[in-house]
């Protein structure tokens, strides 16, 4: 009763789709961790290491299939990763940051990582306080309210990325209590 030959052919796709599975989430973990290799790289200003990890990623991020639906969403987590590490890097190297185009994801891959980079120009901040370099703090401070007024603009629904947009507002608030704090002690 039953086609046993298309049956064996489910089996077969269903095997294929495991075995894709598998090799997308391990490569969403590595891509994930030389993101975070990345940024560490960068916060310690270690850019010769930093170069290193950017070449590393840009491999693995070519062979992450992030249009494939999975259970789980790590391969859109590495997209995320992966923008807000390729932004910091190039924000502290060369004092700009890729576009969505150049780094090739889609548009909410783009807009969760800069979410996430603000959280990490915050740290920056504090670090460049830290070695009273003031005026960097200005820099980053002004970036981030711009990334905010460009999130102000959308209409963005109830979802993840909203919520991660929030994240924008509390970075921007801590970034002016920090330069706040800087005007009340006159070194801005």
């Amino acid at each position: 009763m039953l086609n046993k030959k298309e049956f064996g052919k489910i089996r077969k796709e269903i095997e294929a789709f495991d075995a894709k599975r598998e090799s997308i989430i391990q490569t969403s973990r590595e891509v994930i961790n030389l993101s975070k290799r990345l940024i560490y790289a960068v916060h310690r200003d270690d850019i010769k290491s930093a170069s290193l990890y950017v070449k590393d990623i840009e491999k693995k991020k070519k062979s992450l299939d992030a249009h494939v639906w999975l259970d789980t969403n790590i391969n859109q987590v590495a997209l995320q990763e992966y923008v807000e590490a390729l932004c910091y890097y190039h924000f502290v190297k060369d004092k700009k940051l890729p576009t969505k185009a150049s780094l090739k994801v889609d548009n909410e891959s783009y807009l969760m990582g800069l979410c996430d980079l603000t959280g990490e120009l915050g740290r920056k901040a504090v670090n460049e306080v830290i070695k009273k370099n003031f005026k960097q703090v200005m820099v980053i401070k002004n970036l981030v309210e711009e990334i905010y007024g460009e999130f102000l603009d959308f209409n963005l629904r109830n979802g993840e990325l909203r919520k991660k947009s929030d994240q924008i507002k509390w970075n921007l608030k801590k970034l002016e209590d920090v330069v706040f704090e800087l005007k009340l002690k006159e070194k801005i």
